[in-house]
């Protein structure tokens, strides 16, 4: 099948030259340039003619621009508050089966918080935590965001939405100075889990201290049901001391432009996913974790040691991916991992790149409770001296 760039040779034959009677009087020569613009403007229309009526694709064959989807202008019904959880807690899944306005307040907030044991570290957040709160909202609505700097900040931020499109992800709308308030709208076209973060120059040193997030489109047609839904996002942290050095800690720019974190965390501190903040669910139950990864530098190798993921969406997309056992989730990027849980027990989730897990931060628990399951562990069965042969 012929491409684009491969078009068939175009022949015209060499006009006749007319027989003239001899008892005819000469006739003075006729001009020639007129029938060549035409012949020329003929060889023009024909080959435009061949770029836009090409063969249809074979079957099987990629057809990118058939691939594109069209999207017809959704009906709007009403309008609501967005519901905004901070991690690792999700809003209820959304359960209406038409567009709706939902109304998104958000307010960044530079406060100091605790980054590790006798560590503070000063945040600049959306909603006061690390990762900022999670939207969710339902493909097909039209969204009002309004972003408030709260008075008290010290310089202007804005957001950049992945699930967006238009300038900026809307940075270019919602650039907001210390006490006011940005508000732009949107329509969320594409179903999918999506990054947002600040994005006021420089950009980099807003999402290095924590300004990022992230919001779910549900699909129209609505997600499998689960028992346990969960925010999980990571990031990496620089800091002037040593990882552990006690008291305020600055942000250092030299390990940040040289990719030297002292701190890799999930949701905003070490041990922010350890002990009494570990993620409990008992055995039998089905988990689907909305896995993000802030930067603003590292790639996370996402893990939990003890499950195989059954579905892996990578990229927050509508593809699955299964029995899965860790998956690259870039700087800005994220993924929806679901799993069953079978036997009780600490389920531990890392960055499987171990340093930054067990030297940096970056580990949590998930604690099951209940009966063990299917015989999927049955435990050390015998004990006893080794002797080689």
């Amino acid at each position: 099948m012929s491409t684009l760039l491969e078009q068939e040779p175009v022949t015209t034959r060499r006009a006749r030259t007319p027989r003239r009677d001899d008892l005819t009087p000469p006739q003075p020569p006729r001009r020639t340039v007129p029938w060549l613009l035409v012949l020329l403007a003929a060889v023009a229309v024909v080959t435009v003619f061949g770029w836009a009526v090409k063969k249809r694709p074979a079957a099987g064959e990629p057809a990118f621009r058939a691939a594109i989807p069209v999207r017809d202008a959704v009906p709007v019904r009403g309008q609501e508050v967005a519901e905004l959880t901070a991690p690792p807690m999700v809003p209820r899944p959304i359960t209406r089966t038409y567009a709706t306005r939902v109304i998104v307040d958000l307010e960044v907030v530079e406060k100091t918080m605790r980054l590790a044991d006798g560590v503070d570290y000063t945040f600049w957040t959306f909603g006061g935590t690390v990762p900022g709160r999670f939207i969710r909202v339902r493909e097909g609505d039209q969204v009002e965001f309004h972003l408030k700097n709260h008075p008290h900040n010290g310089v202007p931020h804005n957001i950049d939405l992945h699930a967006v499109t238009g300038p900026g992800g809307g940075a270019e709308a919602t650039m907001v100075v210390p006490g006011h308030e940005s508000v732009f709208r949107f329509t969320a076209l594409n179903p999918g889990l999506y990054v947002y973060h600040c994005a006021f120059a420089p950009a980099s040193l807003h999402v290095a201290n924590g300004m990022y997030g992230m919001i779910l489109v549900q699909p129209k047609e609505g997600m499998t049901p689960v028992d346990r839904e969960f925010y999980v996002m990571q990031g990496d942290f620089y800091t002037r001391g040593a990882h552990g050095q006690a008291g305020l800690q600055p942000f250092d720019l030299q390990k940040a432009i040289d990719e030297r974190p002292e701190y890799v965390v999930f949701n905003g501190s070490v041990g922010s996913l350890t002990g009494d903040h570990a993620l409990k669910v008992r055995t039998g139950e089905t988990v689907r974790l909305f896995v993000g990864n802030g930067g603003p530098n590292l790639t996370s190798s996402f893990h939990v040691i003890g499950e195989v993921f059954d579905n892996v969406y990578a990229e927050g997309s509508s593809v699955a991916q299964h029995n899965v056992q860790t998956t690259s989730i870039p700087a800005g990027g994220s993924a929806i991992v679901e799993f069953r849980t079978e036997t009780p027990g600490k389920l531990v989730l890392v960055d499987h790149a171990l340093f930054r897990a067990f030297s940096k931060g970056a580990v949590g628990l998930m604690q099951v409770e209940g009966e063990p399951l299917h015989g999927a562990f049955a435990g050390r069965v015998s004990e006893g001296p080794y002797t080689p042969k």
